[in-house]
């Protein structure tokens, strides 16, 4: 499927990161809307129960905002309710360390790395008891680390990365067939998107190009990054799924639902999911509710939406977090007051801040 790798080009600055992906990821946080006919008024909806009520069952967790030694924690991926991988900054500012966090609160320092280089962890993924995620320096060199659950020294996968493009997804880098695919921006005038891989222990780098700007899915498809059509093609087969989400609406898509916002008339937004094909039309919230994350539908059953917040949610900052389950078509409420809301490998958390004290509080969604 891939071809080999030509040979690097220099390095160029990078380009500003696309615009296209800037409004994807502003449209999961805010919702694009587009005016329709109005429906006539909304009978009153009943709150919607509490998660533990709903599933008591699940597992969740509260785990702090600063780790043992004092230091602000920020989790950037969860592998369990209780297990974390997250940023810290040292007292002195001069270090930022990627750490695993225990459920019991110790901690394992995976990378250590100046601060005035500006690093950045991203694209977290879990390929069974290996963590693999890329890290970004100052000057915006890119490289692929794994690192065992269990313990040993990370290693460093590649630093081949081209000039990749994260998008905030779960899917920023996808693992199939014993190898690793990200999605990099094609040098050159021509809007073009490098599917870039490399073996899970490293080796050398395959470049596949595709005409016009794309980013991962659920494997083999990718998406296009557009703000117009909707499109979805699959690797395997070069099939391609033009998304008909009705005449003058916005959409996000993957291979198994889209996500379209409706602003009918003076009425709050409206959201649906339907499919690919444009069959099977949920409303899934008429009450103003909007999406929170990027992907649309995790683990094919949940869409996880937020909504401006009660008194109480206002007083303290955040908005309410819902879960919307497609398996039994109702709305369940996470959370009053939740900021920083994030989604990965099954797992939803979220942050609080309470006078001044900021905790984090997770949600296995695998576990429902």
């Amino acid at each position: 499927m891939n071809e080999p790798a030509p040979e690097s080009p220099p390095r160029r600055p990078r380009p500003p990161a696309r615009s296209v992906l800037a409004l994807v990821a502003a449209l999961a946080a805010t919702g694009a809307l587009v005016a329709q006919t109005p429906e006539g008024p909304r009978a009153p909806q009943p709150p919607p129960p509490a998660v533990g009520t709903v599933w008591p069952q699940a597992q969740r967790a509260d785990v702090p905002g600063v780790l043992a030694d004092g230091d602000s924690y920020n989790p950037t991926f969860f592998v369990d309710a209780r297990t974390s991988a997250g940023t810290a900054v040292d007292a002195g500012g001069k270090a930022v360390r990627l750490v695993l966090r225990a459920a019991d609160g110790t901690v394992r320092v995976l990378r250590q790395v100046p601060a005035a280089t500006g690093p950045q962890f991203a694209a977290f993924a879990r390929l069974g008891n290996q963590l693999v995620w890329a890290e970004t320096d100052g000057t915006a060199r890119t490289a692929l680390w794994r690192a065992d659950l269990s313990g040993g020294r990370p290693r460093k996968i590649t630093d081949d990365t081209g000039w990749a493009t994260f998008a905030g997804s779960d899917y920023d880098i996808v693992w199939h067939a014993g190898r690793l695919f990200w999605t990099a921006t094609a040098p050159g005038d021509q809007r073009a998107t490098e599917v870039r891989s490399v073996p899970v222990d490293g080796g050398p780098v395959e470049v596949r190009t595709e005409q016009g700007e794309w980013t991962l899915s659920r494997w083999p498809w990718l998406v296009n990054a557009s703000s117009g059509q909707v499109r979805l093609r699959n690797l395997d087969t070069a099939r391609v799924i033009d998304v008909d989400a009705g005449q003058d609406r916005l959409g996000q898509c993957g291979p198994t639902w889209c996500r379209v916002y409706v602003l009918s008339g003076d009425d709050p937004a409206r959201t649906e999911l339907i499919r690919p094909d444009g069959s099977e039309r949920l409303r899934i919230a008429d009450d103003g509710a909007t999406a929170s994350i990027v992907d649309v539908a995790p683990l094919d059953r949940f869409e996880i939406l937020s909504k401006d917040s009660s008194t109480l949610g206002a007083a303290i900052g955040g908005q309410e977090l819902l879960v919307y389950d497609l398996k039994n078509r109702r709305t369940i409420l996470v959370a009053t007051a939740a900021t920083s809301v994030s989604y990965r490998a099954g797992v939803l958390w979220w942050s609080t801040n309470s006078l001044g004290l900021l905790s984090w509080h997770t949600l296995d969604l695998r576990t429902v």
